[in-house]
């Protein structure tokens, strides 16, 4: 059995590497036989295509996606510095 630092490594790595991905904001914890994603993203899509990314690298796991989706918002109004 892989330890679990290694197994989170290769996540890690995985999400930060795969073309679908380049993330490398994610948290990759490992507990037992679970796999926790957690961090923010802009969008449901990327949420989805890192869950299937991180399922991919560690099959054997179950994977519990808690990745937060922030809307990209529009920038306000500038800031003045006088």
């Amino acid at each position: 059995m892989e330890a679990p630092q290694y197994v989170a490594a290769r996540v890690q790595q995985a999400l930060a590497e795969d073309g679908r991905t380049h993330e490398l904001g994610i948290r990759v914890d490992i507990r037992g036989d679970q796999l926790f994603l957690r961090g923010q993203v802009s969008g449901t899509g990327q949420r989805e295509r890192l869950a299937q990314v991180a399922h991919e690298a560690a099959p054997e796991l179950h994977l519990h996606n808690e990745i937060r989706v922030v809307e990209a918002s529009e920038p306000g109004e500038d800031e003045r510095l006088d």
